[in-house]
């Protein structure tokens, strides 16, 4: 597309015009909203780094978000001749990112668990109660022998060779590469010939995934055994395995999603959204700027039908109230009429009166233009935690202007990068999220203080 069309696009996705945007890479969709809910991948991606990018897109409001891949071997082998006459150091790097993607697909094992092991961290629990494979494991099956011969296997070659080498070992394939280093006269060779190259692959996975090996990545993924697989090698003990999926297969139509059990009240859910689209159209602001989806929710939960039970409502305070509110509630109120619903009975309305004093000192300080070393000077406090309080007054709806302050600290230059990223790139009001992306070269301290300008202008 031009880069105008695709800009309208963008827009009319952002502004909840459209409910759907493609892209070919998430990179390239150029959105800023918090609200996703479904990642959907047609092609698989050529890396997990790519497919972890790509749905991290999804649910960046604390909400639901999910994630279906179509997955097709015959994708793999088109990424793969796509990858013809270039360096063959880079097509070795390609292939193997490729390899990691195909065993994500194919695997049996806990996704979650698998993704967070592949970028070096930890998933402690065996289900994690969302993916395909947890709401629909496969059956389990003693594994113990089958990864004693894959470790022995690879002391026996030196732990100098990838995961499909040594699985061609066992399955008793014989390759070129198998040839040239006289491995078919291994006694390993063929001992799992009565399984696949695929079967051996998928033990593998799973050795990895239990700290018995590790993968040399300086060196195309090389296996070596770790100090716990010595240790299992020298005593193994019971260790289940599940086969991997044979997408060859005509496939069940089970759903890869649980049935999901919601307090939300979903036609009350779709009402808000559309007034929540409304206004703001009216006041030419993003949805997420005036409610976020999950306050929305909470109001399908709770039914507020007056400001004083709405600022009780998750994400929303004071001032959001007071500026926004009062066509929600009458919503709400007309809803709960025509559909006789009992209301949860025990609202508590917020008190305002915890901290209400340095607040109020804060708010008319910034009306007198003070400086903000002043004022954290004379409560006591350092200037992160005055801006924790500033930004906590914001949030609850209270429009203050910051301007005074800011144009002595920060350059015309600078604070146009920021406030262009919250208005025209950021998904959320992510701190983290605004830092990663400016990158080092911008102080918190200057992103928090653009932050304020930014959700005050736009949300109160």
């Amino acid at each position: 597309m031009d880069s105008g069309t695709r800009t309208t696009n963008q827009d009319k996705f952002l502004m909840e015009e459209v409910d759907i945007i493609v892209a070919t890479i998430a990179f390239g969709m150029g959105i800023d909203k918090p609200d996703v809910r479904f990642v959907i991948h047609y092609d698989i991606p050529k890396s997990l780094e790519g497919y972890y990018q790509e749905t991290g897109r999804a649910g960046r409001d604390g909400g639901e978000g999910n994630c279906i891949a179509y997955y097709s071997y015959s994708d793999i082998t088109k990424l793969e001749k796509f990858m013809q006459g270039k360096p063959i150091a880079e097509q070795e790097i390609g292939k193997q990112l490729l390899l990691e993607t195909v065993s994500y697909a194919e695997s049996s094992v806990c996704r979650r668990r698998l993704l967070l092991h592949y970028f070096g961290e930890e998933y402690d629990k065996e289900n994690c109660e969302a993916c395909d494979n947890c709401l629909h494991p496969k059956t389990q099956f003693e594994g113990n022998d089958a990864v004693v011969n894959v470790l022995e296997t690879i002391l026996a070659i030196k732990e100098k060779f990838k995961a499909d080498h040594v699985a061609n070992i066992l399955a008793g394939k014989v390759t070129s590469a198998i040839k040239s280093y006289k491995h078919h006269k291994l006694e390993f060779f063929g001992s799992g010939e009565d399984k696949d190259e695929k079967f051996w692959n998928m033990v593998i996975r799973q050795a990895l995934i239990a700290k018995f090996l590790t993968k040399d990545i300086e060196n195309y993924g090389l296996l070596k055994l770790t100090q716990r697989g010595m240790e299992f090698l020298e005593n193994p003990t019971s260790f289940m395995l599940a086969e991997d999926h044979d997408y060859a297969e005509s496939g069940d139509d089970e759903s890869a999603f649980g049935a999901k059990i919601t307090a939300v009240d979903e036609e009350l859910f779709s009402i808000l959204k559309d007034l929540r689209k409304k206004i703001s159209k009216v006041k030419s602001v993003p949805p997420f700027v005036i409610f976020q989806d999950p306050s929305l929710e909470d109001m399908a939960i709770q039914y507020p039908i007056t400001i004083d039970e709405l600022q009780n409502i998750s994400g929303v305070g004071a001032g959001k109230a007071q500026r926004y509110g009062t066509e929600f509630i009458e919503v709400i109120q007309r809803y709960v009429e025509e559909k006789e619903i009992i209301r949860p009975l025990d609202m508590v309305v917020k008190s305002v009166v915890n901290k209400s004093g340095i607040k109020v000192y804060i708010i008319q300080s910034i009306d007198m233009k003070r400086s903000l070393e002043d004022v954290a000077e004379a409560k006591g406090m350092d200037m992160p935690e005055l801006i924790s309080e500033i930004e906590a007054i914001v949030n609850s709806g209270t429009r203050i202007n910051l301007d005074y302050y800011i144009n002595s600290v920060i350059d015309d230059e600078r604070q146009h990068d920021i406030y262009s990223y919250f208005r025209e790139e950021a998904e959320t009001d992510s701190l983290e999220d605004a830092i990663k992306e400016l990158g080092s070269e911008f102080e918190e301290e200057e992103i928090r203080l653009m932050r304020i300008k930014f959700l005050s202008e736009m949300g109160n």
